[in-house]
């Protein structure tokens, strides 16, 4: 029953989103599974990703919304708060509840209020600003942080790679 529940919330938001529309971000079905999405988010503008175009998967469980998806990054992308593997590391995709670490508030994680459009929002945002001091990428927090420059130039090359495969 809850998978039926999922298929219909999630049809809308898809719907939602296409009809509706979000600047530099596109998203539809990665195969005819409503559970896979296919998203290409437009690096935005006036920051280090302006330019690039970076694809990427979201995952929903079967237990959405109750549980978070997760997005993984298919382009190859530097930045502290996404994983070597490309996958995003942002408080709303982590599990609701209390965080066993206490780094995060009950709050900052997964609510089942989040959509698929708030959480693009969310990755704009943390490309816009990314968070060297929690970092999934230290490398690329420590390069941030202590060579900017060369952060910079790594970041800059992969949205030049992202705009020609486009």
């Amino acid at each position: 029953m809850a998978s039926r529940a999922s298929e219909t919330i999630l049809r809308r938001q898809l719907r939602e989103i296409s009809r509706n529309g979000i600047p530099g971000i596109s998203a539809g079905l990665a195969d005819d599974n409503i559970y896979n999405w296919e998203v290409l988010l437009i690096g935005p503008d006036d920051t280090l990703y302006e330019g690039g175009f970076f694809k990427a998967k979201l995952t929903f469980p079967e237990e959405y919304p109750l549980q978070p998806p997760t997005m993984k990054f298919e382009t190859p992308m530097w930045h502290p708060n996404v994983y070597a593997d490309g996958t995003v590391c942002i408080s709303i995709l982590h599990p609701p509840g209390e965080d066993k670490y206490g780094y995060e508030d009950a709050g900052e994680r997964w609510l089942p209020v989040h959509t698929p459009e708030t959480i693009l929002l969310s990755v704009i945002a943390m490309l816009s600003s990314p968070n060297p001091d929690s970092p999934a990428n230290i490398d690329a927090a420590r390069e941030l942080r202590d060579n900017y420059p060369s952060f910079k130039k790594k970041v800059r090359a992969l949205v030049r790679k992202s705009a020609e495969m486009e």
